[in-house]
C-alpha cells in the first residue's frame, strides 16, 4: 500500500510538473496528437541536459511534423509513471527502467544508442579517491569501514550491475559491508568520492565521460577500482499506442540521425558528439535480455538467503527458464 501511494505520489509531481509548463496530457490515439512529450533523465542537472537534447528534439519535431517537448526528472521511477499515465509519449532510458517502462508503462524499444565507437554497451564501475587506498580487495572486505554510495534503485549500473556482478556473487549484502550506504545520482557519486566524502561509489564509464568534460580538475581525483562486463546502453522506448504510421517516422529519425552527407548531417553529428553518442542502431524489446538475466539472478540470489525451498525451486526455474528465452533470441537474431 505504502509502495503504490509513493508511486502515485511520484506520478502525481510528474503530471503537475507538466500542467506547470502548459502542457496537458497528448493523446495518442485517433486524431493526430498535437504534441509529444519526449522523457530525458536529467541525473546531470536540466540545465547541462537540455542544450544537449534540445536541437535533436527540435529536429524531430520537423521531421514527423509534430511538435516534441522535452521532459526532465532526476530519478527513473518518475520517468516510468509519467510514461505509464501517457504524459510522455517516448523517451530516453537506461537498460533497467526501458525494462520496467515495457513491463508497467506501455512501452516498447525502437531503438539502441551506439558510442562514438560504434559500440552498443557500456560498463557500471566503482571509483575510489585516488591516494585513498581504498582497492577492491579492501571493498570486499565488508568490514564496515567505508562509506559506499550507490545509485538509484532502479540503474542498471548504479545498482543492479554491481550487486549482479561483484556483491551478489560473493554474498555480500551492502548494508551489512559498509559503515553506511547512501543512494544518489552517478553526478553526486563523484562529487562525493572526489571531494572525500565517500569512499567508493558506484557510477558508470559514459556518467565518468560527462564528469570529465565538466570538472577535469575533480576527476583527476577519481579513479576505477572495478569494472563490469559490457551492460546494454540505453534505447528509445515509445508507448505502444502511439499511431503506427508515427511511431515509424520516430523509428527512422534515429535510425538515420547522422548517417548522412553534407552540412545538416555534421551538425547532427555535432549534437550526437555532445551526447557522447555515435549514433543509434536498430532494437528491439529483446535487446533488454541480458536486464531479464541479472534480475532473475538477483531474484535467485535472494531466494538462496531465504533457506525458503519452494521459493529456490522458483527462482531456479524461472532463472534457467529466461536464460533459455535469451539464449534462443540471440542464436535468431544475432545482430539485434
Amino acid at each position: 500500500m505504502i509502495r503504490r501511494r509513493v508511486l502515485a505520489g511520484l506520478a502525481l509531481a510528474a503530471m503537475t510538473t507538466l500542467s506547470a509548463c502548459g502542457e496537458q496530457p497528448s493523446q495518442t490515439t485517433g486524431a493526430k496528437p498535437k504534441e509529444l512529450v519526449f522523457s530525458i533523465l536529467s541525473a546531470e542537472n536540466q540545465a547541462s541536459m537540455g542544450p544537449l537534447w534540445e536541437p535533436l528534439l527540435q529536429e524531430l519535431s520537423g521531421q514527423i511534423g509534430i511538435p516534441v517537448k522535452p521532459f526532465y526528472a532526476t530519478n527513473y521511477t518518475s520517468l516510468i509513471e509519467a510514461m505509464r499515465f501517457n504524459q510522455v509519449q517516448m523517451g530516453w532510458f537506461s537498460a533497467q527502467p526501458a525494462l520496467e517502462a515495457t513491463r508497467r508503462a506501455e512501452g516498447e524499444v525502437l531503438g539502441r544508442v551506439m558510442d562514438a565507437s560504434g559500440q552498443d554497451s557500456y560498463t557500471s564501475v566503482l571509483i575510489a579517491k585516488k591516494g585513498s587506498g581504498v582497492t577492491l580487495d579492501k571493498v570486499l572486505k565488508c568490514d564496515r569501514s567505508l562509506n559506499f554510495g550507490m545509485g538509484d534503485a532502479k540503474s542498471t549500473s548504479g545498482t543492479l550491475a554491481p550487486m549482479a556482478y561483484l556483491f551478489t556473487p560473493r554474498n555480500i549484502e551492502p548494508a551489512k559491508c559498509f559503515k553506511a550506504v547512501r543512494s544518489a545520482n552517478h553526478q553526486s557519486n563523484v562529487l562525493s568520492v572526489g571531494r572525500g566524502l565517500l569512499d567508493v561509489a558506484t557510477n558508470n564509464s559514459v556518467g565518468l565521460l560527462f564528469a570529465q568534460r565538466q570538472n577535469p580538475e575533480l576527476m583527476n581525483q577519481v579513479e576505477v577500482i572495478w569494472s563490469s562486463p559490457p551492460l546494454p546502453e540505453s534505447s528509445i522506448v515509445v508507448r505502444k499506442d502511439v499511431d503506427p504510421a508515427l511511431k515509424e517516422k520516430i523509428r527512422q529519425f534515429f535510425l538515420t540521425y547522422g548517417t548522412g552527407t553534407g552540412p545538416q548531417a555534421d551538425k547532427q553529428r555535432e549534437v550526437l558528439k555532445g551526447l557522447a553518442y555515435g549514433g543509434f542502431k536498430p532494437a528491439d524489446n529483446s535487446y533488454l535480455d541480458p536486464v531479464r538475466e541479472m534480475e532473475a539472478g538477483e531474484a535467485l540470489a535472494t531466494a538462496r538467503r531465504s533457506g525458503d525451498q519452494a521459493r529456490i525451486q522458483k527462482a531456479e526455474a524461472e532463472f534457467r527458464q529466461i536464460q533459455a528465452a535469451a539464449a534462443q533470441k540471440r542464436a535468431a537474431n544475432p545482430d539485434v
